[in-house]
């Protein structure tokens, strides 16, 4: 590990003072601190942001604004979160384990860094993501857990966090900071597509900081689900995930669904051409079935991951299916 200065500022203010082009800010460290340790990421400074005011979860434009400190358990466990967005503390109960849990925070969780064992391996030379232009190993390695919608020649590394597709789902707003003021970032623009540069996860810029997620007015919100396929059922990464909130009417026609998978891109992917396909008609198994289809008509699998083009065609079916029978 690389030595480093360490720095705990008590205002915003200090903390962008703080932040230089080698600098890290740091909340829970629970990703952070294990690529430190691997070697991936080797910041000059750290600046501890605990100190900060970002720790609440209020009211907001009617829908809730969560502090970009709050610790993942006490979000999940909130009573605006449970009541009105069951599907966002779903999500985060199915992440890691309880004592993460305790030590990650919301904004901490938006950047964690996408999973790929040749990335966080520096044994390995050829990662686009560690060192542009060198290659990407998984391409012809194992390439199991990988993405199948999204990538590139680049990378094809997914994104890890479970949180992120039920905020996807949920249509958030990201707020930041930075040396050029307040910023708000829609949820589906704040992660990136790996392109050419697989090395740049999201679109914030240089010494900008998460301050606040709002998650907008969703009255149909209850009905939803999160379904997360993994090879075990604790402390593992999805193979495939579905984030899914469904507005019925009174007979059972589906004005509006919203639908997220994880374990599948480079970025919570919004499954936006299923969702098309479905508004407008009854919820059942065919024709979900045939939207989901759809939706991953373009999927490119490699040699270790095919099996992730059924696996998200059935989760999409399954977890539509398990939010229609919920009450809203």
């Amino acid at each position: 590990m690389r030595q480093f200065t360490y720095t705990c500022p008590k205002t915003i203010e200090e903390a962008l003072k703080a932040h230089t082009s080698e600098a890290a800010f740091i909340g829970g460290g629970t990703n952070l601190v294990d690529l430190m340790k691997m070697g991936v990421e080797r910041p000059a400074r750290l600046i501890n942001i605990n100190r900060l005011p970002l720790t609440s979860i209020e009211e907001h434009e009617g829908g809730v604004r969560v502090g970009a400190l709050v610790s993942n358990s006490d979000a999940a466990a909130h009573a605006f979160i449970r009541e009105r967005y069951p599907v966002l503390s779903e999500a985060i109960l199915a992440g890691a384990s309880q004592q993460l849990r305790n030590m990650a925070t919301m904004g901490g969780n938006l950047l964690q860094r996408t999973r790929c064992y040749y990335f966080y391996d520096p044994s390995y030379k050829e990662c686009n993501k560690r060192t542009p232009g060198t290659g990407c190993a998984a391409k012809q390695g194992f390439n199991r857990i990988h993405a199948i919608l999204g990538a590139s020649e680049a990378c094809i590394a997914v994104h890890p966090s479970d949180m992120c597709v039920a905020l996807s789902a949920l249509d958030a707003v990201v707020q930041v900071t930075g040396p050029k003021g307040d910023r708000s970032i829609p949820f589906r623009e704040f992660h990136r597509l790996p392109g050419s540069m697989p090395q740049i996860d999201t679109n914030l810029r240089p010494g900008e900081l998460i301050t606040y997620i709002d998650i907008p007015p969703i009255t149909y919100a209850r009905r939803s689900t999160y379904l997360k396929v993994r090879d075990r059922n604790s402390y593992a990464f999805a193979l495939v995930s579905v984030a899914a909130i469904l507005d019925l009417d009174s007979g059972g026609t589906l004005r509006q669904a919203r639908i997220a998978l994880g374990g599948v891109a480079h970025k919570p992917w919004r499954a936006t051409k299923a969702e098309g396909l479905l508004a407008g008609k009854k919820v059942n198994e065919r024709i979900v079935r045939e939207a989901a289809e759809a939706e991953l008509a373009n999927a490119k699998a490699y040699r270790h991951n095919s099996f992730k083009v059924e696996l998200a065609q059935r989760s999409i079916v399954r977890a539509v299916i398990a939010a229609g029978e919920k009450n809203a």
